[in-house]
Parts: C-alpha cells; structure tokens; sequence
C-alpha cells in the first residue's frame, strides 16, 4: 500500500538529521542502505501479522556510508511480511484500518519534523 501524497515526497534532507528524526519515531535504518540509498523500517507485529511501514529515500548528493549526504524522500509503503518469501505490498493486501491509521499519524509527525530541515 502506498501512502500517495504525505508531503514527504520530494523533500531533501541532511542524512544525519533524517536518521535521528526517524528513530525518536521508531523508523529504523539497520541493514537497509547502500551508499545511494536508505530504508526506514518501522515493524508492527499484530494478530493479523507482521506488517512493515517503510520509507524510502535516495542520496542526491554525497554518499550514505560516509553520512555525508543529502537524501531525496520518496512515497512511504506498508507491506505485510511472508514467511519465507518476504514483504509484499500489493493491491490485493487487507491492512487493518486501526494500523493504516497509526501509519498516517506516524507519516503526519514525520512530515512536520522533517519539513523544518529541508532545503
């Protein structure tokens, strides 16, 4: 599921700055970059599943893995996780209203932290 028009699409932001605005909300980088690009997972764990709301950025200037660069934001997504196969974000998923929701509000805080840092 794509969240289409959050606001954070489009919006450049130091690396650093980004990393520390998604963790104080629970959005983790772990493994997922290279030194174009990032991902910020936040994992949600319900009775229905395991969901992932993920926010996805690339480097427009500089380099991630020298935490000197400038990322670019794209359109966040929610996927549901498949044992063994992996995360699938398609049309045909059911997202529980109450998680889609929490996404929203979690995507809103971030927009307005992040808004104040762009260039």
């Amino acid at each position: 599921m794509k969240f289409e028009n959050t606001g954070l699409e489009n919006l450049r932001i130091d690396f650093d700055r980004l990393n520390y605005i998604c963790r104080s909300h629970k959005l983790v980088l772990a493994g997922q970059w290279d030194y174009e690009r990032v991902t910020f997972d936040r994992r949600f764990d319900l009775k229905e599943g395991t969901y992932y709301l993920r926010v996805f950025g690339y480097a427009v200037e500089g380099d991630v893995g020298s935490s000197d660069a400038t990322i670019q934001l794209m359109t966040p997504v929610l996927g549901k996780y498949y044992y063994p196969h992996g995360v699938e974000y398609g049309e045909d998923e059911n997202f529980p209203a109450s998680l889609v929701e929490t996404c929203e509000k979690i995507l809103s805080d971030l927009k307005n932290e992040v808004e104040q840092f762009t260039f």
